[in-house]
């Protein structure tokens, strides 16, 4: 049995309180929130402390999983938790990755803990996706497309615009660019070449729409270098039709082998989520299970994705995995 706790309760939080619920080796313990306790409801038996009372139940808790955002959160509170616990996040500032790693890693070594970081599908699964598909198709170009899905990040910068109401913005893969890489084209691609941007914005009453369509078009580092539609939609539209966190995608590599490179071969992973948050939720207490197996076996230290024998997921035996999904 792993007893779990939880740093952060929001989607991902609620998420992993479903997750846990679905694993019979898995025992929720405790929800840690920055709020006051007395004021969460939350959807199981856990008990709801206060974040600062985390190093008071260190005894009492196998794995952390960290529910923050990866801005300002996690940079700070994964090292610190992992002093403590074997810990779990889903840090995605891919180009962060390497100091985040380092910090952690420091953190984890002098406490004797496991500290997995970028958990999630991207980074994650679609992390794995690339690397078995790198070391088998050698000579070959990879691509990542992300949706139809909502950009959650890419949503809060519209709705911080003047006169938004409210805000929903959908990264959408080109057709054209998918169908190419499918077709072992190899194209080189932009990032705007691979993907468009949706905007479903509910503008306050007599806000001016030309000028929140043109700073959304022009908003540097989110939309000036993509094609960006906006659609201006009712607030009972917004709820009816974009409740929602719908997310996914494709990794694909596309390789070349034999005399002269004669022979094409594609390899692609593929997720649909209705939910990005429970689906995420998912992969980061299966990656709980293997950090508390990894620590009982003696490991320390960073850990990601890369790291983990797979077997180490399962809540099966390896009898069963060898049997059934071999």
């Amino acid at each position: 049995m792993t007893r779990l706790g939880i740093l952060g309760y929001g989607n991902l939080g609620r998420g992993i309180e479903f997750a846990a619920a679905q694993n019979s080796d898995m025992e929720l313990k405790a929800v840690f929130t920055r709020r006051d306790p007395k004021t969460l409801t939350i959807n199981s038996n856990a008990k709801v402390y206060s974040a600062s009372d985390l190093a008071a139940l260190k005894d009492e808790i196998d794995v952390l999983i960290m529910c923050g955002g990866s801005a300002t959160d996690l940079p700070q509170q994964t090292p610190e938790a992992v002093k403590y616990f074997n810990v779990v996040d889903s840090f995605d500032t891919h180009a962060r990755i390497p100091e985040h790693f380092k910090n952690v890693d420091e953190a984890a070594k002098k406490s004797g803990k496991i500290g997995f970081i970028s958990v999630g599908w991207d980074p994650g699964m679609f992390s794995l996706a690339r690397l078995y598909s790198n070391a088998i198709l050698v000579d070959g170009a990879d691509y990542t497309f992300w949706g139809r899905g909502v950009s959650q990040g890419h949503s809060d910068a519209v709705r911080r615009i003047e006169g938004v109401q409210d805000a929903r913005q959908y990264t959408v893969p080109v057709p054209e660019a998918v169908a190419s890489v499918r077709n072992g084209e190899m194209p080189t691609l932009t990032t705007a070449q691979k993907h468009t941007r949706e905007c479903y914005v509910v503008a306050k009453e007599g806000a001016d729409k030309a000028r929140i369509e043109n700073e959304i078009k022009t908003m540097p580092n989110y939309f000036a270098d993509y094609n960006t539609t906006v659609h201006f939609i009712s607030q009972e539209e917004m709820d009816r039709d974009h409740k929602g966190l719908p997310h996914g995608g494709s990794v694909i590599r596309t390789g070349k082998t034999g005399a002269g490179n004669a022979h094409t071969h594609t390899i692609e992973y593929s997720l649909k989520l209705d939910s990005n948050p429970e689906f995420t939720s998912c992969v980061l207490v299966a990656f709980a299970r293997a950090a508390h197996r990894m620590n009982l076996a003696g490991m320390t230290g960073a850990k990601t994705v890369f790291d983990v024998p797979p077997i180490m997921l399962l809540k099966d035996d390896p009898d069963f995995a060898r049997a059934h999904l071999l």
